[in-house]
């Protein structure tokens, strides 16, 4: 007997999903032509000057392309955390964007609730709390909001409550055009086979992850394989974070074989942007961002 044909099945048939499903590749594909993937900024990377003050939100924006000539921006929304429904303040942003030439890919999405929470009222609590997100980035033009899959309890139960959250926000995302994608973030989301469960359970194209290189720490002093988890999540992948702290005199990053890394991505047939997220503490954010963006370019060459 043949099976039925799954949610994601269903979706992927569907006219005005398939519009947006291409809108949100245009969004997230690079535009460079014989390269394999492209270099974006991810907000962290500066977060001691942004919480310092020594930056703004706006004017980070133009510093990617001046400081570091990237073309492509991933925000996180602490760093605006009370102009999500400010358009007056979202229309600045997209003037500084088109100022540079500068993309705006995604919302990296933190403190608004538990979406796997036990308690029911909290995950709904979440759940409104992240819609503002969604379309604050279908305002700038993001292809996605990047959320946190936590939680507690049994594993199964939680990775249900967590898969239907996120459908719920896929949702609500849908005539925003903007997708709903997951990172490795600590705890049960750093375990690689759990969140592709996740993946698996929401069963959603408008759903995806971010695999983190470094995001592996599933508590109680425990690693998971970085390498193995970036492999279970990558086929689920609408964005990948560089993640990277230190670098040695050949400029090759200390904690994360980069090689190794980027040719489990290209392997998976991954052709999007690439996000910096420098945390190191050994060189200043510049020098840590110009380190990571040299590594990035010089293994996709490599690799092409």
């Amino acid at each position: 007997m043949p099976q039925p044909p799954s949610r994601r099945d269903v979706l992927r048939a569907s006219g005005g999903l398939g519009l947006l499903a291409l809108a949100g590749c245009r969004s997230s594909m690079t535009d460079s032509g014989t390269d394999w993937f492209d270099v974006s900024l991810a907000q962290w990377s500066n977060h001691r000057s942004l919480k310092a003050g020594e930056q703004s939100n706006l004017e980070w924006i133009t510093n990617a392309r001046t400081r570091y000539d990237l073309g492509a921006v991933e925000f996180v929304n602490s760093f605006f955390k009370d102009k999500a429904r400010d358009e007056a303040y979202l229309d600045q942003m997209k003037q500084r964007a088109a100022d540079v030439d500068v993309r705006m890919l995604l919302i990296m999405i933190d403190q608004e609730g538990s979406l796997a929470h036990q308690d029911a009222d909290h995950r709904s609590s979440a759940i409104e709390n992240h819609k503002r997100w969604i379309e604050a980035a279908g305002h700038l033009g993001c292809h996605s909001i990047r959320v946190n899959a936590a939680g507690g309890g049994d594993a199964q139960e939680m990775m249900q409550r967590a898969a239907d959250s996120l459908v719920q926000l896929a949702d609500h995302g849908e005539p925003y055009g903007v997708s709903v994608i997951v990172e490795n973030h600590g705890g049960r989301s750093s375990n690689g086979a759990w969140l592709a469960g996740v993946m698996r359970t929401a069963d959603d194209p408008r759903v995806g992850t971010l695999p983190d290189f470094g995001n592996f720490d599933i508590g109680g002093g425990e690693q998971y394989d970085r390498y193995l988890g970036v492999s279970e999540l990558m086929p689920f992948a609408k964005a990948v974070s560089a993640k990277s702290h230190d670098f040695d005199e050949a400029g090759d990053e200390t904690n994360t074989d980069y090689r190794r890394m980027l040719g489990i991505v290209k392997d998976a047939g991954y052709h999007g942007y690439i996000g910096i997220e420098f945390e190191g503490d050994r060189h200043s954010e510049d020098e840590g961002i110009l380190l990571t963006r040299d590594l990035l370019t010089r293994i996709r060459a490599e690799l092409a």
